[in-house]
């Protein structure tokens, strides 16, 4: 849940004003600074471990429910305000650019931490697999004849061949250079002309699992141990429903180190500037909600039309196709739950200055319906073909800025807090390690 400080505004889910505090009071009150005088983020908030996913408190924050985030919206848009974080972050041109720190954060991090491989909806029946590299590992996951979602490190116990590619539906892994089968669950069970092998126990050798998990619509995989401790995403209350559809899944190279592609996502700052004629015309300059829960966070972007709420009683707000809501799941995964459809974007380092992007994409509901599928397609074409185009130019310019040495640091601001806060994560789970 995201703490906020703003005279005029009551909720349980702010603290309270500092009333005592008259210099405070009355920079609030002077028009100039409204921007600067938003709700601040994070403001007396509890500590928030991320080595092991605990706070000092015993519970956990949750994100603002819809009619939360409207309201605080609606507050925004009438103060001229913003959510602000507590503080500048600046984090070094270097830890972009080393292939040390990159092979820390691999091994540290994205291998030891819950990280979503793909939505539970791309395994839809036993036997539905999905085989990819995740942190450098090649990883194949499964549903099994039990239903339950299994993950194995993509290697056959004679000669390492991967058993699987891709994607698609198996009643067993055969690897196809010696023909070693597998069955769901991992067990080997033929070895073709067994006889040349004499005292090999085929129930010692079953393909490598790793940790394998299903929530929220999304199987998570943990490849390493000790594993980062896990916050179970307790903050959420849904991410993917049973009933959204998935219809296209899309893989991409981009010459860009792979925080440089994430910090894109999370903050509006950029909106007037990067994209004053796709997005801009429809949204706001520089305004958003800004939750921060556990290791996660979630930037909302209101659409104009969010206004008409004004008007509705708060109880009966709906926000869907008012706002896009980006989550941060640490520490490579975003959800973007746009007017008609959701994507699940996966940021796959693969060297310091190249990131593999998959991108899963689901209705918003409907199920199969033909129709919902369809309003789905157009609303991804639009989005795919406007901003996520002039975002990239972005990140891409960022990225050749590197080797200009103009740098030692990025200087994050107060309107840039959710990527603040995934740097100060990161770098406590590093140092932790």
């Amino acid at each position: 849940m995201v703490d906020a400080v703003m005279g005029s505004y009551q909720s349980s889910r702010c603290v309270a004003f500092v009333q005592h505090d008259w210099r405070l009071l009355q920079v609030l009150s002077d028009f100039r600074h409204r921007r600067l005088a938003g709700f601040f983020v994070g403001y007396g908030a509890r500590r928030y471990d991320p080595l092991d996913g605990t706070q000092e408190a015993t519970d956990m924050k949750t994100a603002m429910d819809d009619q939360s985030v409207a309201q605080r919206v609606l507050d925004h848009i009438a103060n001229g305000t913003t959510d602000v974080g507590q503080e500048v972050w600046r984090e070094p041109v270097e830890n972009y650019r080393s292939g040390e720190r990159l092979a820390a954060e691999l091994e540290q991090v994205l291998r030891r931490a819950p990280t979503p491989f793909c939505p539970s909806a791309a395994l839809p029946e036993a036997g539905s697999y999905v085989a990819r590299e995740a942190a450098g590992t090649p990883i194949v996951v499964v549903r099994g004849s039990d239903g339950k979602v299994r993950a194995f490190r993509n290697a056959c116990r004679h000669r390492g061949m991967q058993v699987a590619s891709g994607s698609g539906c198996s009643r067993a892994f055969v690897c196809r250079y010696h023909g070693w089968t597998y069955n769901l669950e991992g067990s080997l069970r033929h070895i073709p002309h067994e006889e040349g092998f004499p005292g090999f126990d085929k129930e010692a050798h079953p393909l490598v699992p790793v940790i394998a998990s299903e929530r929220f619509g999304l199987v998570f995989v943990t490849q390493d141990e000790p594993a980062l401790g896990d916050d179970s995403l307790a903050g959420l209350i849904k991410l993917i429903g049973p009933d959204q559809s998935l219809f296209a899944t899309a893989e991409r190279e981009f010459e860009v180190n792979w925080k440089i592609l994430l910090e894109g996502f999370i903050e509006g700052y950029h909106i007037k500037s990067t994209h004053p004629e796709s997005f801009l015309p429809y949204g706001f300059d520089n305004l958003n909600v800004i939750d921060l829960f556990g290791r996660n966070s979630r930037v909302t972007y209101p659409f104009q039309r969010i206004k008409k709420l004004a008007k509705v009683p708060p109880q009966e707000r709906r926000v869907e196709g008012l706002l896009t809501y980006v989550y941060h799941l640490f520490p490579n995964v975003l959800i973007t739950v746009l007017s008609r459809h959701t994507n699940v974007v996966i940021l796959e380092p693969v060297a310091i200055d190249r990131t593999r992007q998959i991108t899963y994409t689901l209705t918003n509901g409907g199920g199969d319906d033909p129709e919902a599928i369809a309003e789905a397609r157009r609303d991804a074409e639009f989005v795919g073909t406007t901003g996520a185009a002039e975002d990239r130019a972005v990140v891409q310019a960022i990225q050749r800025g590197l080797g200009s040495g103009a740098n030692e640091a990025f200087t994050f601001g107060k309107f840039e807090s959710a990527i603040a806060h995934f740097h100060r994560t990161l770098t406590a789970a590093l140092s932790h390690s």
